[in-house]
């Protein structure tokens, strides 16, 4: 399988992604330079965290504009897989490629530390190696991370099982103590209604080996891999 890892100015976790999708997993991989239109015939493209061109106006809101989001537009509209963590999450929404808002952390500050995830759904070709109601565990580092939709629109979200992560405690309980940033619902991670595009705050590539104290994350680029592979064993 082929994973392309979009670089923008200001990226700073792609080689994070390049080093857990190609040295830890042992996946083909291509740094994509946002300028350029060509996904390199990859199979699964991921939008790492960081701080696409400095976070002006908004997180995500100039990166949205490169020519490779025209690319990964259609790529999306032809059910090609994609990844979006952290800033990636934040690109997806403003070029309103997953719905809804990431605002402000509630209480005003960066956040950086690992949370526990409850996961919601694994039906899906990204968390297909968990099982309903799981707690995982897995770092979060945001300033803007407080995921906002209408009611209106929660319901269709809670309605299609589009929610994938929930901010929990280590026993699965959500409260308003174990949301670390305000987010509706307490969602970290949610998925397009075509079950192709996934963003989450959670960083998985900084839990993908066991020195950082997880690898609850890991599992996330295994399930892309085996649902790819099947896939394509099939035909």
């Amino acid at each position: 399988m082929k994973f392309g890892i979009v670089v923008f100015p200001g990226s700073n976790c792609d080689y994070d992604c390049q080093h857990v999708l190609s040295v830890v997993l042992g996946q083909e991989t291509e740094m994509l330079w946002h300028e350029s239109h060509d996904l390199k015939e990859c199979d699964c493209i991921v939008l790492p965290g960081g701080f696409s061109y400095g976070d002006y106006l908004r997180t995500g809101a100039v990166a949205r504009f490169s020519p490779v989001m025209e690319s990964i537009r259609n790529f999306i509209e032809e059910g090609g897989l994609v990844v979006g963590i952290c800033n990636g999450f934040q690109i997806l929404v403003e070029s309103q490629l997953l719905p809804g808002a990431l605002l402000p952390n509630q209480k005003g500050h960066f956040i950086c530390r690992h949370v526990h995830l409850r996961v919601e759904n694994t039906d899906t070709p990204f968390t297909r190696l968990f099982y309903p109601g799981e707690v995982i565990s897995i770092p979060i580092a945001h300033h803007q991370g407080n995921y906002f939709i209408p009611h209106s629109s929660l319901s269709n979200l809670q309605k299609n099982r589009q929610i994938i992560f929930r901010y929990c405690d280590i026993d699965g309980q959500i409260n308003h103590a174990t949301n670390p940033n305000g987010s509706i619902d307490s969602i970290a991670g949610i998925i397009s209604s075509s079950q192709n595009v996934l963003g989450m705050m959670p960083h998985p590539e900084r839990s993908s080996e066991a020195v950082l104290g997880s690898q609850d994350g890991k599992r996330i680029f295994l399930s892309i891999i085996q649902w790819w592979e099947e896939k394509h064993h099939a035909k």
